[in-house]
């Protein structure tokens, strides 16, 4: 009897649980997007997380919004800057244990690009992601594709012939994002760059090609940002490493290395050794530099857009 009767309040506690989840729901679904007291709650509520009140500065607190755009804009600046100088290197003979690009996959990479291709990596594209400066968002292409193809394919003769000046279209606003509460430092805030969509169409469709050799020339270690690998498996092997310590009462370290922005940091003169470590052609090794390089970024505080300056590093 006691245990029917408990059944039976976990099975109406239950119940509650989803009718106020599908209650939320449905309110999400009715107000969500109407002028209502629950709109504009939920707006403020997302305005003032979003918004930069006050930063610590250089022994002050920074509250002026024209000096938070310009400290913001010169941590950035600095940031991206040009790299310092050193004379390291790796040695480039050394590529004997390097998994290296065949003959045929170059072939691949540097071929023509065909229209259906192209129209793939649009197609691709994900819905309504936030907008570029040039403010045309990726359903703009995937709809007027029939209108837009002749022109874009065009481009993309030119950027095969080597002759698109890319730069032009590599413009984007970092938008900062609290990475956590009351944050009041500017390392405190993630950037998240808004990319022009007809500058991410190239990539997009480069990323497409680079993958089918990606897998040869990653080391399986790396776990992460290709697809079929998963973050998470790091996770398994360092619970499995430690489990094995443990079990077999061995002595062991684990060192773990978190590097500070380590893709904002990369030197382009890093990239392209890199690159020709691992065969490949001169005319993907122009491509990849002509994506990270010449861009220009300017740095959104507070919904007002600071200056623009040009990218020296990272990827």
């Amino acid at each position: 009897m006691l245990r029917c009767l408990r059944d039976r309040i976990s099975h109406l506690l239950r119940e509650e649980e989803i009718a106020w989840f599908q209650r939320s729901k449905t309110k999400g679904l009715l107000e969500g997007d109407n002028n209502t007291k629950y709109f504009h709650l939920v707006a403020n509520g997302k305005y003032r997380k979003s918004r930069i009140f006050q930063l610590e500065g250089n022994n002050s607190i920074i509250k002026d919004e024209t000096e938070l755009k310009e400290h913001i804009t010169s941590y950035y600046q600095n940031l991206f800057g040009p790299p310092e100088e050193n004379n390291f290197t790796m040695l480039e003979s050394r590529t004997e244990d390097i998994p290296q690009v065949s003959d045929f996959e170059n072939d691949i990479l540097t071929a023509e690009f065909a229209e259906a291709k192209v129209k793939e990596a649009i197609l691709q594209m994900e819905h309504n992601k936030a907008l570029g400066p040039d403010f045309f968002p990726g359903e703009f292409y995937q709809v007027f594709w029939e209108v837009i193809k002749a022109n874009l394919m065009a481009m993309f003769h030119d950027f095969h012939k080597e002759d698109l000046p890319l730069f032009s279209l590599n413009f984007g606003i970092i938008t900062l994002l609290p990475k956590c509460q009351e944050a009041i430092r500017i390392q405190q805030y993630r950037p998240i760059c808004l990319s022009n969509v007809s500058f991410k169409i190239f990539t997009k469709v480069a990323t497409n090609r680079i993958n089918f050799v990606a897998k040869k020339v990653i080391q399986p270690s790396q776990i992460s940002f290709l697809p079929g690998r998963y973050i998470l498996e790091g996770v398994t092997i360092l619970h499995e490493t430690i489990h094995e310590l443990h079990s077999k009462k061995l002595n062991g370290v684990i060192f773990k290395i978190d590097f500070e922005k380590a893709y904002d940091k990369v030197k382009w003169t890093f990239l392209q050794q890199t690159l020709r470590m691992k065969g490949f052609a001169p005319l993907w090794r122009r491509r990849v530099q002509q994506f990270v390089s010449g861009g220009n970024v300017a740095v959104k505080v507070n919904n007002n857009v600071g200056r623009f300056f040009q990218t020296k590093i990272g990827l």
